[in-house]
């Protein structure tokens, strides 16, 4: 078996956003935002996932949204995101659709107590919070200072990090793990393995993912999903590398203009330094000569700073 792979904005819409994946979204949501406590009680996705009328459009795909009913009865909107680029302003789109499904809740003159919780959780294939150590974190509302909640916890963001899960097949524990492993794995697998299989929403979700069960058109858009993320990877990378060339190029140009100029500077100092040295020297020679016939050689030593040695040479030169 082949199965598609669930990063892919396509592929994750149709496993979890189809009209019958409701109770394969339920165990997901209850896995990764309720740590696998069953508090949901029902759900009802909100745009359900449907095959694009228009051919080669990008975002033909939009993010899960899904209404939710848990145990006490209440309501709460999910929104569900499968990032795989790290795209410019994707933390701001985070917050701003949690945001606008929050305040788009309420009709004019409508009581603001209408309004329900609204959890954004975002799936992404990269790191984004390298400081946490954690697969899945939270952010809430809280007092700067003293980190105290805010008393209504209507706006959650939930993000959980692929990288950072690095269990095995054998390290799995619970639904967590088994659901974080689909999402990391099921694209290099050629089976079921039994350990996740044995829960019926996972095995349900790899029977979707399986490409035998898509249509001509469906596996067309996987294609063209991948291809769209390699080029965009290619293109990052790309443009990465060019980046370090053209630093390294100026670093070295930078490195030898600078090479040049100090080493003009300093052979000029230390030219100027000889020069003086020697001139000096020849200038103590000169008027060393003059005294031979007029001084002993210590005199002269201490006159020209000439050391005993050199006048007994310049002696015996003139002798």
């Amino acid at each position: 078996m082949i199965f598609i792979n669930p990063k892919i904005d396509f592929a994750f819409k149709k496993i979890f956003g189809s009209e019958d994946s409701k109770d394969i979204l339920m165990s997901f949501l209850n896995a990764l935002i309720y740590e696998a406590q069953p508090v949901i009680q029902d759900l009802e996705i909100l745009n359900p996932y449907l095959a694009p009328k228009i051919r080669g459009v990008k975002d033909t795909y939009l993010d899960i949204k899904a209404k939710i009913k848990d145990v006490d009865n209440s309501d709460r909107t999910v929104i569900i995101e499968m990032q795989v680029l790290n795209v410019e302003g994707f933390e701001k789109r985070i917050l701003y659709n949690a945001a606008k499904s929050y305040s788009t809740q309420l009709n004019s003159g409508q009581s603001y107590n209408l309004l329900n919780p609204v959890i954004a959780l975002t799936i992404t294939d990269f790191m984004m919070f390298s400081e946490l150590g954690n697969v899945i974190s939270r952010f809430i509302l809280k007092e700067k200072d003293f980190l105290i909640d805010y008393p209504i916890y209507d706006i959650e963001l939930i993000f959980v990090e692929l990288p950072k899960f690095k269990k095995q097949l054998s390290e799995l524990e619970n639904i967590i793990d088994k659901w974080l492993f689909f999402l990391n794995q099921a694209r290099s697998l050629s089976e079921v393995p039994e350990v996740i299989g044995a829960v019926p929403e996972i095995k349900k979700a790899f029977y979707i993912a399986n490409q035998a069960n898509l249509t001509l058109e469906e596996l067309e858009d996987q294609e063209k999903s991948e291809i769209f993320i390699q080029d965009q990877r290619g293109a990052v990378t790309k443009a990465i590398q060019q980046g370090l060339q053209q630093g390294l190029q100026q670093g070295l140009q930078q490195g030898l203009q600078q090479g040049l100029q100090q080493g003009l500077q300093q052979g000029l100092q230390q030219g100027l330094q000889q020069g003086l040295q020697q001139g000096l020297q020849q200038k103590s020679m000169e008027i060393a000569r003059n005294m031979l016939n007029l001084c002993d050689d210590l005199m002269i030593s201490q006159a020209t700073g000439l050391s005993l040695k050199e006048i007994e040479a310049l002696r015996m030169a003139n002798s």
